[in-house]
């Protein structure tokens, strides 16, 4: 009971800057959840589809993984899905490849959508509790002007006190937004690079398996061998 007391105290002494952050706090820790699911069923999502399909690739069924990718709804299946649909249309790896990084662009978006916020929240956290404090110190030196000289040092060391809680409740909800942006960042970065990782390894697998036409080499297209000019003879 005391605890939560003491925290009433804490906030009540914080001025009206307290509730900015507490908002902040409110929309950070929704957006953390948020994307915390979002991203660990993304990745689990990933790895089973992916269990399923790559024995397929390794066999050379893209037939069956093609029937497969099509059917779920994973972000690795849509990668998948975007390369097996031109497996037999396009004549160069070149093709494959713009094809498959198409895909990922589009994807990569939707992963970290809304993670910025948090780096963004943070900053204004230490920021409205900056503010605060500066209006609390404000008001504090007004009143000390205008009281005895006798309790003018007690009624300075009390206010400034009660002026620095808003900047460490500022800084109490900053430091773990910030920990949360690095560590949701971090997964989204291990999607996207398995995403990748499995972009290079389904155009490897068709390439091993067709035939793609090369670009004929620069300066060189459509070019034809050109005759020797005949030596002229001598009478």
């Amino acid at each position: 009971m005391g605890f939560w007391y003491s925290v009433v105290q804490f906030f009540e002494h914080g001025g009206v800057f307290m509730y900015p952050i507490v908002l902040i706090l409110a929309l950070g820790v929704g957006i953390a959840v948020e994307r915390y699911i979002t991203l660990t069923l993304v990745g689990k999502k990933n790895r089973q589809t992916w269990d399923k399909i790559d024995p397929m690739l390794h066999r050379g069924e893209f037939e069956q993984a093609r029937d497969v990718a099509n059917k779920d709804d994973s972000t690795i299946a849509q990668l998948l899905s975007s390369g097996l649909a031109r497996q037999g249309a396009v004549r160069r790896r070149e093709d494959l490849d713009r094809a498959m990084e198409e895909t990922l662009m589009a994807i990569m978006p939707r992963l970290e959508k809304r993670t910025h916020y948090l780096a963004t929240f943070a900053n204004m956290s230490t920021l409205a509790g900056l503010l605060g404090t500066i209006i609390g110190l404000i008001d504090a030196f007004t009143a000390v002007s205008k009281a005895d000289i006798a309790d003018k040092a007690e009624l300075l060391s009390a206010s400034i006190s009660i002026g620095m809680n808003c900047t460490a409740f500022g800084l109490m909800v900053a430091i773990p937004l910030v920990l949360v942006h690095s560590l949701l960042q971090t997964k989204t970065t291990e999607i996207i690079d398995s995403l990748e990782m499995v972009s290079v390894k389904i155009v490897n697998s068709i390439a091993e398996r067709v035939s793609y036409v090369r670009p004929p080499a620069k300066g060189a297209e459509g070019a034809a061998p050109m005759p020797h000019a005949p030596v002229p003879s001598h009478a």
